[in-house]
């Protein structure tokens, strides 16, 4: 079976030694991806002038998909080639809003979801994070 890893261009570049994407034959599995910007800022996230911050589930939400939508079509996939998805909140309360989110972009027939809240991720800006696993034959 033939392997690719690949970071893909024009994300945010990973904050390890890991590609955004890695193809196995048909599969395509999609590391962790957040709403982390190739600048290293963050959608849904405002600071006011006191240092006050203000972070947005339904923005991160919304980046995240559209995040791991370019990272599948840069191996010619689409969001509708999803198979599972695993997907971690910090803070459940924050379930409803992501639900929404999702709502817009996946229905019943959409991928398999896995929901878990987690202590905290690798930045304290960051609400979500979802890996996910896509099933689409190659187009060398």
């Amino acid at each position: 079976m033939k392997t690719r890893a690949q970071v893909v261009a024009g994300k945010a570049t990973p904050r390890g030694r890991f590609p955004h994407v890695k193809r196995a034959g048909d599969l395509l599995f999609v590391s962790g991806t957040s709403s982390r910007r190739p600048d290293n800022s963050f959608v849904g996230v405002e600071v006011d002038a006191m240092g006050v911050t203000k972070l947005d589930i339904r923005a991160q939400t919304r980046t995240v998909i559209e995040n791991i939508r370019d990272i599948l079509r840069s191996e010619g996939a689409e969001l509708s080639d999803l198979v599972e998805t695993q997907v971690f909140l910090v803070n459940m309360n924050d379930f409803g809003g992501f639900n929404e989110v999702w709502a817009e972009f996946f229905d019943y027939d959409g991928p398999t979801r896995t929901t878990v809240a987690v202590h905290q991720l690798p930045h304290p800006h960051l609400l979500i994070e979802i890996k996910a696993v896509a099933f689409k034959a190659p187009q060398f």
